[in-house]
């Protein structure tokens, strides 16, 4: 799902999505960014737990490919198998979630334009307001490589994260920060 947002805030598509499933009437909604794929056993699992009132990632570990290995992916490599310049455990990139429950942590703040920090206060904000952090199941992400482009926000965007950073634990300053 995308916004007519400008500059694009990747924040405001992801809960344009939870609004998207609110009046499908979808139980449970899964909002990948669209450059990642995610493990199926992992994903069926978030699927089958995301009724517990919580926001479900649907890997414990994050892997960026190389250009070598989308090419690898691409000619029918397992995605495992290809070769990939980073690994990180990482809070973003694929959420399996209710729309109540990615309402109770307040979504993702749309004040983070472009990309970066959004998944971070979001994970903060779920920890504050719910009690526990976004539930992690084992397996993987892999993000296929592109071009990164740059983001003018992002200064802009780490400062607002610092807010959240700095109101984590205190439950009414999160709710001050948080939009959806």
């Amino acid at each position: 799902m995308d916004t007519d947002d400008e500059p694009f805030n990747i924040a405001a598509s992801r809960n344009a999505g939870i609004i998207r499933a609110e009046r499908n009437k979808s139980d449970v909604a899964i909002i990948a960014d669209a450059c990642v794929l995610a493990e199926r056993d992992p994903t069926l699992a978030a699927i089958a737990s995301a009724f517990d009132g919580l926001v479900h990632l649907p890997y414990d570990r994050h892997r960026q490919l190389s250009a070598n290995g989308t090419k690898q992916y691409s000619t029918g490599t397992a995605l495992r198998d290809c070769h990939y310049s980073a690994e990180s455990a990482n809070t973003g990139g694929v959420y399996v979630a209710t729309p109540s429950a990615w309402r109770a942590c307040g979504g993702q703040d749309e004040e983070f334009k472009g990309w970066g920090g959004e998944d971070n206060a979001l994970y903060i904000a779920h920890a504050t307001l719910l009690g526990k952090t976004p539930v992690r199941h084992p397996g993987y992400i892999y993000c296929l490589h592109h071009s990164r482009t740059s983001n003018p926000n992002y200064g802009n965007n780490l400062a607002r994260l610092a807010l959240y950073q700095k109101a984590a634990g205190d439950s009414a300053a999160i709710r001050k920060l948080v939009r959806i």
